[in-house]
């Protein structure tokens, strides 16, 4: 797809999150928006290997979604590409339904069950090194939160997948600088990000922003090519993005959207793509 295609993809699939949410009056609506380019650019690039008819194939790329609370985006793109129909998107956090809050494995196209934050990024490292040790070709991605770096977990897994040169780990941090209970830099300053995973011995690729699907597609395709070191990929992102009314709310970090604001928001989305 070109870039431009992309784009309209992107918005059709934040309208689709944002009603799985809204019918569920209960789900994460600013994370969910916050990320859902880079996911895009992820699952439709050309980055990464996958296949929705066959989600076992023995050489399959990897992806951890490490801050797991930003599950409807992925489901929206996991029922688009064919992994499972897209009608389970209309039970989103029912009971027994296969789609819950968070990822778990039993759902097609799922490789970690995460939502404890931290623990995503410790196991992409796990599946890297088990990689490196049978010696296969395959890369893993994890996307994490920003706010999800305030947990110590997150760098041990950062030390150890530099230790042993997981150059087939490229990480993600969704750079939206709020979190639930408000900006990163109140609750727990996590900045510098990028000297940080740089100090522990990561190649760092820092993106103007997060929203630019080609940037993103670039910097992954660059971040697969590095050797001999994991790299991290920072993207500044808005919360909310998309949204008008909820972009760089905290309100909306895990609120679903009302009636009224779906009546406005779907026809500016469904705009983005007439434009293109």
């Amino acid at each position: 797809m070109d870039f431009a295609t992309l784009d309209k993809k992107a918005a059709t699939l934040r309208i689709d999150a944002l009603t799985a949410i809204h019918k569920a009056n209960s789900g994460h609506t600013g994370s969910s928006m916050s990320c859902m380019d880079i996911l895009v650019a992820l699952y439709y690039g050309g980055v990464m290997r996958i296949d929705p008819k066959k989600p076992q194939m023995p050489d399959r790329d990897y992806f951890v979604l490490s801050k797991g609370h930003g599950a409807p985006a992925l489901y929206a793109i996991l029922a688009d590409l064919g992994f499972f129909d897209k009608s389970e998107l209309d039970h989103l956090r029912q009971a027994s339904a296969l789609l819950q809050g968070h990822p778990v494995i039993k759902i097609p196209g799922i490789e970690a069950t995460t939502g404890s934050l931290g623990q995503g990024i410790s196991m992409a490292v796990g599946i890297a090194l088990a990689i490196k040790a049978d010696r296969e070709d395959r890369d893993v991605f994890a996307l994490l939160g920003d706010g999800e770096l305030q947990e110590g977990q997150v760098w041990e897994a950062a030390m150890a997948a530099a230790h042993y040169r997981l150059d087939n780990l490229v990480a993600i941090v969704d750079h939206n600088k709020l979190q639930i209970d408000g900006p990163c830099s109140g609750v727990m300053n996590v900045a510098p990000i990028a000297d940080k995973f740089e100090a522990f011995g990561w190649k760092v690729i820092p993106l103007v922003s997060g929203h630019n699907i080609e940037e993103l597609v670039l910097a992954i395709t660059k971040a697969k090519n590095i050797a001999r070191q994991p790299t991290v990929i920072v993207a500044p992102t808005v919360k909310g993005k998309g949204v008008p009314f909820a972009e760089n709310k905290v309100s909306y970090h895990g609120v679903a959207l009302s009636e009224a604001e779906m009546a406005e928001v779907v026809p500016l989305l469904q705009g983005v793509g007439d434009r293109v």
